[in-house]
């Protein structure tokens, strides 16, 4: 069980290898207004997102962080226009790889994260990822009614569609 950093002012950059080798983790607090390239898809910028990463190897040695997430993000129904709530929890476990080739090594439940040649992990852009894809295509409200409805066309419209409607009208003239 990794050891945690109190809540609170979570340092910019993580060094990922010390934070493995001593088994610890962090917790921190981000305001939505501050992750700038998730701002494109939200209503706005009202809340926070919780998270937390817990370093730690697995039994295989595979170096790993397992991060937790867990907020509520301000989307437009695409299907009433009105504002709500998306909740979301992310539990991942995304194994730390040097090279894209050790992709292929991480067992399975495993997703590869790249690390930078220094070894420094910024834990705003890590969140801020895991949120951007947890975000659905068209967002649409928990509970909302489909709108389906028939819509049937007028006979005059459907008569004007006919190709042939007009070759008629010729050959009734002869």
């Amino acid at each position: 069980m990794s050891a945690h950093v109190p809540p609170g002012r979570v340092p910019e950059a993580l060094d990922a290898w010390r934070l493995v080798a001593a088994r610890r983790g962090v917790e921190g607090r981000l305001p939505l207004s501050a992750l700038t390239r998730l701002q494109g898809v939200l209503l706005d910028t009202q809340g926070f997102v919780d998270y937390s990463l817990d370093f730690d190897s697995d039994s295989l040695k595979v170096p790993y962080v397992e991060l937790k997430i867990d907020t509520e993000l301000p989307l437009l129904c695409q299907r009433t226009l009105e504002r709500f709530l998306l909740p979301v929890q992310i539990v991942q476990r995304l194994g730390l790889i040097r090279d894209e080739a050790d992709e292929a090594s991480l067992p399975e439940g495993y997703e590869p994260l790249l690390m930078p040649e220094d070894g420094m992990l910024r834990a705003a852009e890590l969140v801020e990822d895991e949120l951007i894809l947890a975000v659905p295509v068209v967002p649409i409200a928990p509970g909302s009614e489909a709108v389906e409805a028939d819509w049937p066309a007028p006979q005059a419209e459907l008569d004007s569609v006919n190709p042939f409607a007009g070759l008629s009208s010729l050959k009734k003239k002869n």
